[in-house]
């Protein structure tokens, strides 16, 4: 798999070019993904060349179960609850910017870890997270992979389908505003045009 925005976009235009094709002969296509087509999935490149191609085009993106999703269901995870904050990551951001974020938010799900999982469950162990992160690797499938004990992963092979999800209860969080604005806030925003 390629990175490389001038290959990928090549590829993309002669699938997109090859199902205006197969559309214009009468047909019904589908795209099949793992997941959830509207989140980190290639079908987005996809249906958006499609609709430039043909914009009379009539996309249709059915919903699946999201990685995340399914993680925190097999693990018995709560993502977010009331007023917490919940954060999707590809860890290839760093080290540096889940560190930032681990102070941003409750829960994070972090996607695609492995290149870095020493490093983040390294991350993890100096911020005291290990016993409220969970590994979890090819979701959903029967070889499907539940680790709660990060520190024995440190120097094992992960799978490309892997991720973590790390819950933050140490937090610091700010006061919360409940409820909309009261009345006179509202008319005073009203009479200043905003």
């Amino acid at each position: 798999m390629t990175r490389d925005p001038e290959i990928l976009g090549k590829a993309w235009a002669r699938a997109a070019v090859r199902t205006v094709e197969l559309l214009a002969e009468g047909r019904d296509l589908l795209f099949l993904v793992e997941g959830d087509a509207s989140t980190f999935s290639t079908f987005g490149h996809l249906a958006r060349v499609v609709r430039e191609l043909a914009p009379q085009v009539e996309v249709e993106t059915i919903p699946g179960v999201s990685s995340f999703a399914a993680a925190a269901a097999a693990t018995g995870t709560t993502l977010a609850e009331e007023d917490e904050t919940f954060a999707i990551i590809p860890a290839a951001y760093g080290v540096e910017v889940i560190d930032h974020l681990l102070d941003e938010f409750d829960t994070l799900a972090l996607l695609k870890v492995k290149p870095l999982l020493d490093e983040i469950i390294e991350l993890l162990a100096r911020r005291d997270l290990l016993a409220t992160s969970c590994f979890i690797e090819k979701v959903g499938a029967p070889d499907e992979r539940v680790v709660r004990d990060l520190a024995s992963l440190r120097g094992s092979k992960a799978n490309y389908l892997s991720l973590l999800l790390v819950q933050n209860p140490k937090r610091q969080r700010g006061e919360l505003r409940r409820g909309c604005r009261s009345r006179q806030e509202a008319a005073a925003a009203a009479a200043a045009g905003n």
